[in-house]
């Protein structure tokens, strides 16, 4: 990275290209040696940026234009810096001016303490009397860096314009009075120094302050603020540093611990003090404020993981497509609506073909295909929920393409019926079934005059209920024999619930009471099986204290859950108080200072087999808590 602590004069060329977001990879970035010195030494540049787009796009392609400093005069040249958050980019342009005259952009990610110079440096061409630089993005969501912009001109001497969005603001804005919001809670325990107490506290909007007790005159207290989870804190370091002038006491302003305009998420806060006679500190833990429900909050947390720019969670394509599914349940739900331009981001940016190894260890061949047939269901089962949320067609017309393929592996030919789980035709398993029961039936149920849909989702649950997946336990298995039997392999949780959840959808479809009525079968089996549930929580069998689960089984829980919720809604809340203990679980046992859900939800960590916490079990928990509200 070149920093400069100074404006630069000296022309830098960003020979970064703009790449469209299919391609998927960032473009790297070269330097032409500076200019005009003694010695030619090139500058090291920080690789390209991409936020919704990479750092370079043309500003006519801008989808918004706004002005948040003051244009900045040098020799009668005016200096402006736009933004669009929409595109989360920024430009710069110098007007009234010269051949010659130029105009670049600095970028900070430490708040303006050094910065990334003469990006996009460009110079009044001819007769010209003004130009501009292409875009460069202000943040960078997928390293969790937070930036912050200037625009910069040499017009026989160099002035900038203010930083742009020093400030953080989501419900409120960095520096406002404390608290905020309702509520002051001390999420983590206060630490001491000298005989004082230092705390961190936080309101319902996400807003947090420091605190320092018991003190004397001269001590001080502040903030830290990261954006990557504590690993580092540029531009976050002693926010609102204050002292105690009088008495034993004294506290910060509040600051926002989450960033929409910059697409950041789980921001994480501490308080530090200093006692005054030493220079030693001490900071509490690090935590994530719950701004909101516990459903938004853990939200909140699951988009920390989400890559913007790759428009998935790396790097499980199924699970990511779970994982949308739940913010989009999230958002129905009535959660908070800053999270909806991820819907539409997932579905344009992973529509389009991905060679083997991208996305998956198949290639995906377009509208979310490939030889996993389960693979692709689960994506259609999004589709129709981006289409409840948005009402746009061309959701429900991309879940229609994928259910058209699914039903192609639809074989009456062997166990006289089912969809195969793959191209190669090896198997009928309980999750490719019950997708494909689950997706006709949804399908007919958002179109009007539909049979076709209704006849294939009815057809499909009659074969299911006969094929001898659901065993006499009313429990259901992994899949058939060869010779078309139960195979008796592990009852997950994702098999019990997707049962379940085509029930229920079948119902809607045909009004089949007995439907309805396996539905329930199949839950309340679900709840009294000592097999799924231990000590009153919903368990996986990898869950087990000598065991781990793979990336896949983390997130079997979260699909059950959603199923229940589905049946507990259309049965007066029959099955509410099972996810209301589950969400209760969780939020207790298994939830760390960040906001993170582990796999086990009892929240037990054995010595060799410890709990994990990433954005499959996240998304896993977080349909707990959509179906207890």
């Amino acid at each position: 990275m070149w920093l400069r602590r100074s404006a630069p004069t000296l022309a830098l060329v960003a020979a970064c290209l703009a790449v469209a977001p299919a391609a998927h990879a960032r473009p790297a970035t070269t330097a032409t040696p500076a200019k005009g010195s003694a010695t030619t030494v090139a500058p090291v540049v920080a690789a390209a940026v991409c936020g919704l787009w990479c750092d370079t796009r043309d500003p006519s392609l801008a989808r918004q234009e706004t002005f948040p400093v003051a244009e900045r005069r040098q020799n009668n040249r005016r200096i402006v810096l736009h933004v669009s958050d929409v595109d989360g980019m920024a430009w710069g342009s110098i007007d009234d001016g010269t051949a010659g005259n130029a105009v670049w952009l600095d970028r900070s990610f430490d708040g303006g303490a050094t910065w990334e110079g003469l990006l996009g440096r460009a110079s009044i061409p001819g007769t010209w009397t003004g130009t501009r630089t292409l875009m460069y993005n202000i943040s960078d969501p997928s390293r969790h860096r937070r930036g912050v912009v200037r625009a910069c001109g040499d017009a026989n001497g160099v002035s900038c314009t203010d930083w742009a969005h020093l400030k953080v603001c989501a419900r409120a804005c960095d520096g406002a009075p404390t608290p905020t919001g309702a509520g002051d809670v001390e999420p983590v325990p206060a630490t001491s120094i000298a005989g004082r107490r230092v705390a961190l506290h936080v309101d319902g909007d996400g807003m947090a302050w420091g605190t320092l007790d018991a003190g004397r005159v001269g001590d001080e207290v502040w903030l830290d603020r990261s954006w990557d989870a504590g690993a580092s804190w540029p531009g976050g370091s002693s926010l609102g540093r204050v002292s105690v002038s009088s008495g034993t006491g004294v506290r910060t302003v509040a600051y926002a611990t989450r960033e929409p305009r910059a697409r950041l998420s789980g921001g994480a806060v501490r308080a530090c003090g200093r006692a005054v006679e030493g220079a030693a500190g001490s900071c509490t833990a690090w935590s994530r404020p719950v701004a909101g429900s516990r459903a938004d909050a853990a939200v909140d947390a699951l988009m920390w993981w989400y890559d913007p720019y790759t428009a998935w969670w790396p790097s499980s394509w199924w699970n990511s497509a779970v994982a949308v599914t739940t913010v989009i349940d999230h958002l129905i739900a009535g959660g908070r609506r800053d999270h909806d331009w991820v819907v539409n981001r997932t579905f344009v940016v992973n529509r389009v073909p991905f060679p083997a190894g991208q996305r998956s260890t198949d290639a995906v061949e377009g509208n979310f295909i490939s030889r996993a047939i389960d693979d692709a269901a689960w994506w259609g089962l999004a589709w129709v929920r981006a289409y409840d949320l948005t009402g746009d067609p061309v959701y429900l017309d991309e879940a229609r393409t994928i259910a058209t393929y699914v039903h192609g592996y639809w074989d009456p030919t062997t166990c006289g019926g089912g969809v195969w789980w793959d191209r190669e035709r090896t198997y009928k398993n309980a999750v490719t079934s019950g997708l494909y029961v689950r997706l006709a039936a949804a399908l007919h149920n958002r179109t009007a005059g539909d049979t076709l849909w209704r006849d294939r989702a009815r057809t499909g649950w009659t074969w299911y209920v006969a094929s001898g997946l659901i065993n006499p336990a009313g429990l259901v298995n992994d899949g058939l024999t060869g010779a078309c039997r139960n195979n008796g392999q592990t009852v997950w949780t994702y098999n019990q619930g997707l049962a379940i959840g085509a029930a229920v959808e079948v119902w809607r479809a045909t009004g089949d009471a007995g439907a309805l009525a396996t539905a329930r079968r199949l839950a309340d089996a679900a709840i009294a099986s000592p097999t799924l549930v231990r000590d009153g929580i919903l368990t996986e069998s990898c869950d087990a204290d000598t065991t781990l689960c793979d990336d896949n089984q983390k997130q079997f829980k979260g699909v059950f859950l959603r199923y229940l919720h589905d049946l507990d809604r259309v049965t007066g809340g029959a099955y509410r108080w099972f996810a209301v203990r589950q969400a209760d679980a969780i939020w207790a046992a298994d939830r760390d200072a960040l906001n993170r859900l582990g796999q086990r939800w009892s929240g037990r960590s054995p010595a060799g087999y410890p709990n994990a916490r990433d954005w499959r079990t996240q998304a896993s928990a977080v349909s707990a808590f959509i179906a207890a509200a």
